[in-house]
């Protein structure tokens, strides 16, 4: 069932591990980074919720309700995957990104949605924890690629290193291949008679999308509000984190910047290496978190790995011996286990079934607004009160997660066994 969450969760730790670097590579300023990663969280924000609430309005008896959404997304990373590494300048590789995240965004959201629709709430816990296994092993292989393809791919094809040709085209492969093994294998279940009577009612056209997200909104419940001040740290802190991990480590362990293309590729090939690692924690641990999460409840677990997360941000820009950055980043993985599936625990329990896509997708957007927020503002905090030094902004992504993990405290939500007989 989620084997296509492995596909886009590669793509996305490009996002997250490459797409920088190539910024980098293409003569951007330090300042420009975060302005110029606007196209995820942007596309997210008007994507994800309206793909999300066309989902719930559809149902074919061949291709079913979530499915198409999936297939169409993923043709369109592949593409965006496959052009990237020819971006012959700062604007056409801004551009693209642009195009890669409605891929990404459209394949990603029905998926959460296909979760909860498919499953008992028995199972709800282990399935959502089976996305942030994929999410794990998905990103370990796109930021081992960072290491691993240069030993393979040596020199440069234009401006850019040839291994970045590699990762990208593999991702391109995968986006199409993951995606069409769960569709393949996998059957969604058909909608009553009392459902499609509805659906048939409530007719897809361009207006209801929005229509459905605004009711929503207004109905939506207490938890989510206290769930989106959590995100509104935890997710501002991770975007400072991977605008500038590799930038942090150049620095701190080589003392070279992105002005010396060769020592700061070395540095880009390091953070693909402890990324890599950092997922193998996060796969590792996410099936446990799930067990613990009913055992323990879903904010308690959260908050606990939040401060993993905090604790690895906090240590991440004092470190100058390249080896030590693997017990480091062992918070990070804990941390990114639990964003990946814990919170959507909390969500599903309080939410009707027949509304899971648009409210995943105004989860989504909880998510992508304080990336806006980051990508506007961050710019001009870096070069005018961190000095534009990639070690103080990651410093400074730790204190914003250690505030996210006690706002998670203020969640007032049932323990997540999730099921009602509990």
């Amino acid at each position: 069932m989620n084997v296509g969450f492995f596909g886009i969760q590669y793509s996305f730790g490009l996002q997250q591990s490459a797409v920088n670097p190539i910024y980098d590579f293409l003569h951007a300023s330090p300042d420009q980074i975060p302005i110029l990663n606007l196209a995820g969280p942007l596309t997210g924000l008007l994507i994800q919720p309206i793909i999300g609430a066309m989902s719930d309005k559809t149902w074919h008896p061949r291709w079913g309700r979530r499915k198409p959404y999936f297939f169409i997304g993923a043709i369109i990373c592949s593409i965006a995957l496959f052009l990237f590494p020819f971006s012959s300048s700062l604007w056409m590789a801004a551009g693209l990104l642009w195009i890669l995240d409605v891929g990404n965004n459209t394949a990603m959201e029905p998926y959460r949605a296909f979760i909860a629709d498919t499953l008992i709430e028995d199972q709800q816990p282990m399935g959502f924890q089976a996305q942030s296994f994929f999410t794990g092993f998905g990103q370990f292989l796109a930021y081992i690629s960072l290491f691993l393809f240069p030993i393979v791919f040596v020199g440069y094809t234009g401006s850019l290193p040839t291994w970045i040709y590699a990762s990208f085209f593999l991702g391109a492969i995968l986006s199409v291949t993951s995606i069409w093994w769960s569709m393949s294998k996998t059957k969604e279940i058909p909608p009553t008679e009392a459902e499609l009577a509805i659906l048939k009612a409530e007719k897809l056209n361009i207006f209801s999308p929005f229509i459905d997200i605004y009711k929503a909104v207004l109905e939506m419940p207490t938890v989510m509000w206290q769930l989106f001040l959590v995100y509104l740290f935890q997710w501002y802190a991770m975007m400072c984190y991977w605008q500038n991990n590799s930038k942090s480590i150049a620095l701190s362990v080589w003392n070279v910047t992105p002005k010396n293309p060769v020592g700061y590729e070395k540095a880009v090939e390091w953070n693909g290496l402890i990324g890599a690692f950092g997922f193998i924690v996060t796969f590792s641990i996410a099936f446990y978190l799930a067990k613990l999460a009913k055992k323990y409840g879903a904010k308690m677990i959260h908050f606990v790995c939040l401060l993993f997360g905090a604790g690895s941000f906090l240590f991440f820009p004092i470190v100058q011996n390249q080896y030590v950055f693997f017990a480091v980043v062992i918070g990070y993985g804990i941390a990114w286990a639990s964003m990946m599936g814990i919170p959507y625990l909390m969500v599903v329990a309080v939410i009707p079934k027949e509304r899971y896509g648009v409210y995943m997708g105004i989860i989504n957007m909880m998510i992508v607004i304080p990336m806006i927020i980051q990508n506007v503002s961050f710019g001009y905090i870096l070069k005018n009160f961190l000095d534009n030094d990639p070690r103080q902004a990651i410093s400074f992504a730790g204190v914003l997660l250690l505030i996210g993990a006690f706002c998670t405290l203020l969640i007032k939500s049932k323990k997540v066994s999730i099921a009602k007989h509990e």
